[in-house]
């Protein structure tokens, strides 16, 4: 399969510092982005968050793939600012299975941050 061109944050430091930066908030998720330091710029430094309280592992797994899938798909159709990183929280209304709609607006909100 092609090599995502997505990386996961890797230290809770960096999980941290994001926590304390710039936010966008929408119906099914809140974005968290900013700078981390010596990061490849090349790729798309993302995570994933569905806290227990939206559901079982079952439902939350399925929350981040699906999250990773708009994401992958992003990365090729829209130009997201690679210079920041970012976390992305899910809200519970992702568990409403309108994908065209949660596509839709998480394109707009990564077109939005410059």
């Amino acid at each position: 399969s092609m090599k995502s061109k997505i990386l996961a944050l890797s230290k809770s430091r960096e999980f941290r510092t994001l926590l304390k930066s710039k936010k966008a908030s929408n119906k099914y998720v809140t974005i968290f982005f900013g700078n981390l330091n010596n990061r490849n710029k090349n790729i798309l430094n993302i995570s994933f968050v569905a806290e227990k309280k939206i559901g079982n592992a079952v439902k939350r797994n399925k929350i981040k793939r699906r999250l990773k899938n708009i994401m992958n798909d992003a990365y090729k159709k829209i130009s997201i600012n690679l210079d920041y990183s970012y976390l992305v929280i899910a809200k519970s209304t992702m568990l409403n299975n309108e994908f065209k709609k949660i596509k839709e607006i998480l394109f707009q909100e990564f077109k939005k941050i410059k």
